[in-house]
């Protein structure tokens, strides 16, 4: 065993509200054999989202200085408990797993007060907890038969929580299933020295359960020298070998017993990377003091962040507290706080492949009041192959704007493509493909005939544009101010004298250098030109953007979510002036320059305002 490195942070986490430091309600009375089960909620109130993108998973190393015959102090871990509780449907904490060593010689009255503090979480936030060492009577492996751990700790504990869903015959070894983030997840709660019997159980259960991605949680697995750099123990390449390697379902294998902490990444059998950490901290200042860490995931960013810090040290006054629990209140070192980059759909996607969504019919996304909509999943189209001019895009509604392809200045036929790319999202499944560009001037456009609907209409009432825009990565060569979609023609034909430039289309949605997205329009009923702008858009990924103007005022959306730079100015219609309506680029003084450079997929227009929940692109 090595010895701590010096990992101190600062008290940072505001997050620890007053509320962390009252006990829930009843919790300490309330016997777990007949606690109702709670999984969905907290003590304070609070629900558990299983839809969210973002949860966290509690883990609790080595309490066993704290339960250590007349020496125990279950303090600090009924705080852990509480702020579990208070915290879960702010921090969105699916479950709690101990990873072994609850007590230090494992006799009736330590794991009867171990069992008792237990209750303040029981029924409020799922739990597993495994045998250490320290829990039992020595034995090389599961297959011990009866003792008081197993009597306080087996099977019948966790019997009233929906995640439970059993143990082996011995009863040493357990799984759970939890839904998070919208899907399901396995933990393997496995006793410190597994045996053959309890390898080929835990094999049984993810052999049931295939496209689950799996934790596995045990006592010992890894240890680490002061460098943070952790190795396979000798249980470990036993678990290694017998079980995690040839399993892609173990993205994350989490140990204890030795210190100090450490992490490492091995590569399993199908060559993907699995996580292998140490967490324990009995070496530390009031052994621990019921110091736990947190995964919290995050599928929209793909990353876990770690974090380590001890509830019952934040809940003190900070003016009250003594210099050593100042410096234990939260571990900031490399192997205590830390993040992991996953894409999820990747490394998941060998036993649980997302499947795409199937193409949605048009009429099942043309809501009362659409006044245009064009798709290009054309039949008989193959990918890179040109988009002629003269070829005619229909308008699904009926309405007739339809759009006839033509291309800019000298461009050849790469400038317009067929592709089968297209947003996950998106009805169609395919898009257009643009070349355009400068020195020189390049590019395709899709434009409305003379006289189409579209051309005139106002929208005073109120509208919504949405478009899927996918920029190439890289995002090479010069494409300043590259047109999306615009009206033909000048403002200033239509009276506005107050915006930009007099020559400038009444409405155009256009890409900055920066890739700022930039909507701006000349209303209808006002002298003005309020413009939108959002943050730059991401390279080699698809956009969703939406343009809602409720009568008074335009928002921009990208991706679902409102953007900060939208302009306080009223807005009322657009000052259209029968001319075409374009897709692939915007005029100025009636002439185009360069075209738009990417992706451009299904286009809408509705005749007022949409909720976010009625985009093209359904909320997930």
């Amino acid at each position: 065993m090595g010895t701590a490195g010096q990992q101190n942070g600062p008290d940072r986490r505001a997050l620890l509200r007053a509320a962390v430091a009252v006990p829930a309600a009843g919790a300490a009375t309330a016997a777990f054999e007949t606690a109702p089960a709670r999984a969905a909620t907290t003590g304070g109130g609070g629900r558990f989202d299983t839809e969210s993108p973002r949860f966290a998973l509690a883990v609790l190393p080595d309490t066993q200085y704290l339960f250590d015959a007349d020496n125990a102090d279950p303090e600090p871990l009924r705080e852990t408990f509480r702020y579990l509780v208070a915290e879960r449907a702010e921090a969105n904490i699916a479950f709690m797993t101990h990873l072994g060593d609850v007590t230090e010689h494992g006799t009736e009255d330590e794991i009867g007060r171990a069992a008792d503090t237990f209750r303040t979480l029981h029924g409020k936030v799922p739990y597993s907890v495994l045998a250490g060492n320290h829990d039992i009577p020595s034995s090389t492996d599961d297959q011990r038969g009866d003792t008081a751990y197993l009597a306080a700790f087996g099977p019948e504990r966790y019997a009233s929580m929906p995640t439970f869903r059993g143990a082996s015959p011995d009863g040493y070894n357990s799984y759970h299933v939890l839904r998070a983030a919208g899907r399901e997840w396995l933990v393997l709660a496995l006793d410190w020295r597994v045996s053959d019997k309890g390898l080929r159980w835990a094999q049984g259960v993810l052999d049931a359960h295939p496209t689950l991605p799996a934790v596995l949680t045990t006592h010992d697995i890894a240890w680490s020298d002061d460098d943070g750099k952790a190795q396979l123990s000798d249980n470990g390449k036993r678990l290694w070998d017998g079980l995690v390697r040839g399993n892609d379902q173990i993205f994350l294998a989490l140990g204890g017993h030795y210190w100090p902490p450490g992490r490492t990444v091995l590569t399993n059998d199908d060559d993907n990377d699995v996580h292998v950490h140490i967490t324990n901290y009995q070496d530390r200042y009031y052994g621990g003091a019921g110091m736990i860490r947190t995964y919290s995931f995050d599928l929209a960013r793909g990353v876990i962040d770690v974090e380590t810090f001890a509830p019952w040290f934040l809940a003190r006054d900070p003016g009250k507290r003594t210099p050593l629990e100042a410096e234990t209140i939260e571990l900031t070192g490399p192997v205590d706080r830390f993040g992991l980059r996953i894409d999820f759909d990747e490394r998941f996607g060998g036993f649980a492949p997302v499947v795409p969504p199937k193409p949605r019919p048009a009429s099942a996304v043309m809501p009362h009041g659409t006044v245009a909509y064009w798709r290009f999943d054309v039949s008989g189209t193959a990918t890179g192959a040109p988009v002629e001019d003269g070829t005619v895009v229909r308008d699904l509604t009926g309405h007739g704007n339809d759009l006839t392809v033509s291309r800019l200045h000298a461009s050849g036929p790469a400038a317009l493509t067929w592709s089968a790319d297209h947003h996950p999202g998106q009805p169609a499944h395919a898009s257009l493909r643009f070349d355009g560009g400068k020195g020189p001037d390049r590019g395709a456009i899709l434009t409305t005939r003379a006289g189409a609907a579209l051309n005139s209409a106002k929208f005073t009432r109120g509208y919504t544009i949405e478009t899927f825009l996918k920029l190439p990565d890289p995002f090479e060569g010069d494409h300043a101010w590259m047109g999306i979609l615009s009206w033909e023609g000048r403002n200033g034909d239509a009276g506005k004298t107050t915006g930009w430039s007099p020559l400038e289309p009444t409405c155009s949605l256009n890409l900055s250098p920066e890739r700022f997205l930039q909507f701006v329009v000349y209303p209808e009923r006002q002298d003005a030109d309020p413009t939108s702008w959002s943050h730059a858009l991401p390279v080699g990924r698809w956009t969703h953007v939406a343009v809602v103007n409720d009568g008074r005022r335009t928002v921009l959306y990208v991706d679902g979510s409102k953007i900060a730079r939208n302009p306080a100015q009223p807005s009322t219609g657009i000052a259209t002036l029968g001319k075409p309506f374009v897709i692939g680029a915007t005029q100025f003084d009636e002439s185009f320059g360069q075209g738009f450079y990417g992706w451009i997929g299904d286009t809408r227009v509705v005749d007022h305002a949409l909720p976010a929940r009625d985009f093209l692109k359904p909320l997930s």
